[in-house]
């Protein structure tokens, strides 16, 4: 099986994060075990409102069959609403709690596709004042900031620091229905209107995202989204310079010799495209990453 980082990849990335060079982005994987994954959501919806598919643990695709069925698209994203409202929240206490990990690490920009506010809810723990901004993907989510202001258009020249960073949720947040992207519809117009209007992207977190390195947490292998979101990011680059960036990964399933040979593969394909693979559950790596932040002296 392919190796995780080597010691060269963690003394980089270690030494982008002191430096408040690297942007953590948040998957699904990072709130498990407190929230459902996508795929077990879709399997719930998929029997309960009988979808006809065989694609049954395909959220995206469940939840459009649910915005037709029920002809209204923000059906899917109030069930959505109602059930991360009715949820706990992480045992911040818990030293390998990835969000508590990470706001521990005092980084000035974290992004995130999750809906939850858990990593705001961190961060205000560890004595900071965060700023939790939505991306303005469609025009419900403009109105929706202009009536709630965020620091950005309150004051044009603010930059992140770690005292007051930004938590941008890409792809909405609770309560926040209409701000969701979650439907095939949602991600079709979400990567047009992208596409077509890089300014979405506000120009302290592209800078983050383009200007640093690149820490993904909680995705799994398979979701093209993600593959996308990359792509996406490395062309609103305009330098050609090279970065570590690194992907925090589950190993894949099934036969020994099959996920030899998966794992093999994806790792050169992310190595492609300049990602160095953590193969590992988000709670491996943020325990490895305080160890080894505490043993290079950077813990306050």
């Amino acid at each position: 099986m392919s190796k995780l980082l080597t010691n060269e990849d963690w003394d980089v990335l270690l030494r982008r994060m002191k430096q408040g060079r690297c942007t953590p982005f948040l998957g699904a994987g990072a709130s498990y075990g407190v929230l459902p994954l996508g795929g077990d959501i879709a399997k719930q919806w998929a029997e309960k409102y009988e979808y006809p598919m065989e694609d049954r643990s395909n959220l995206i695709a469940v939840s459009q069959f649910l915005a037709l069925k029920y002809s209204d698209s923000v059906f899917p994203k109030d069930l959505i609403v109602e059930m991360f409202e009715g949820a706990g929240e992480p045992d911040f206490n818990d030293p390998t709690e990835p969000h508590r990990v990470l706001a521990n690490v005092n980084l000035p920009v974290y992004v995130t596709t999750n809906y939850d506010d858990f990593m705001v809810k961190a961060l205000t723990r560890h004595h900071r004042q965060p700023n939790r901004i939505l991306c303005q993907w469609n025009r419900a989510v403009k109105d929706y900031v202009r009536d709630n202001p965020t620091i950005l258009e309150e004051d044009p020249t603010y930059k992140p620091t770690v005292a007051n960073p930004v938590v941008f949720h890409l792809h909405g947040a609770v309560p926040v229905a209409d701000s969701l992207v979650l439907t095939e519809d949602d991600y079709m117009d979400f990567l047009v209107n992208i596409s077509a209007d890089p300014n979405l992207i506000p120009a302290p977190i592209a800078r983050a995202l383009t200007g640093s390195s690149l820490l993904s947490i909680g995705y799994r292998i398979t979701d093209w989204n993600f593959r996308v979101l990359l792509r996406s990011f490395d062309r609103l680059a305009e330098s050609s310079v090279s970065r570590l960036n690194v992907a925090v990964m589950r190993a894949p399933s099934g036969a020994d010799e099959v996920k030899e040979k998966t794992q093999d593969y994806l790792t050169k394909y992310y190595e492609n495209i300049d990602v160095r693979v953590y193969w590992g559950t988000a709670r491996d790596f943020v325990k490895e990453l305080w160890e080894r932040w505490q043993q290079a002296g950077y813990a306050n």
